[in-house]
Order: structure tokens, then sequence, then C-alpha cells
């Protein structure tokens, strides 16, 4: 069964760095890409980063172009992801999912609010 919890969330401050993890479990981690997506409030769950096996960011839409790194260690099953110059359109539920460009399977996610 795959797993995958999320943490790291809270209140932060604007223009400050967001930084998330994701445990994985029940399935071949370090053979995944895997994503991160979000859900804003009033809006649908939406795609915002691809994590290749090897930790890298393979795309992202252009609603955080610039701003998303990602990251991963296989031999732990994190996934880890940095969104930069936040503002209060990122505010929203944070969610990693199993494979690439992908939103499902995904946690129960972890909630960030920006604000000042």
């Amino acid at each position: 069964e795959v797993q995958l919890v999320e943490s790291g969330g809270g209140l932060v401050q604007p223009g400050t760095t967001l930084r998330l993890s994701c445990a994985a479990s029940g399935f071949d981690f370090g053979r995944s890409a895997m994503s991160w997506a979000r859900q804003r409030p009033g809006k649908s769950v939406e795609w915002i980063a691809t994590i290749n096996s090897a930790g890298r960011v393979s795309s992202y839409p252009n609603s955080v172009k610039g701003r998303i790194t990602g990251s991963r260690d296989n031999t732990k099953n994190m996934l880890y992801m940095e969104l930069e110059n936040l503002a209060a359109e990122d505010t929203a539920m944070y969610y990693c999912a199993r494979g690439p460009n992908s939103v499902s399977p995904r946690g129960q996610g972890t909630q960030v609010t920006v604000s000042s």
C-alpha cells in the first residue's frame, strides 16, 4: 500500500522559503519519479513539480517557475521541496504524490499559510 506523509507546513512569513518533507513507503521509492502538488483555497489540486529519481526537478508549471527546488534521499525514502519567495497566493495544502506530473496517489497533506 502506498503511504505518503507530508510534514513541514505551518504559518510562514511572506518572502521566506518553505521547506517540506515527504516520507514514502509501500512502493519502490528509489525508482519512482515523485511529484509535489497543492490545493489553494477554493481551487482544485494542482501539480507544482516533478522530482526525478535522481532528485532533480524535471518539470514545473509557471506558477512556481524559478522558485522551486527538490531533492530526495532514496536511502531513507524521503522527498523534499523548497519554495522560495513565498507570497499569500502560495497559501495551500501541500501534497506529495507518486509518479511524474501527478496529483494522485497523494498523502494527507500539510497546510501552509503565508501571512505576516
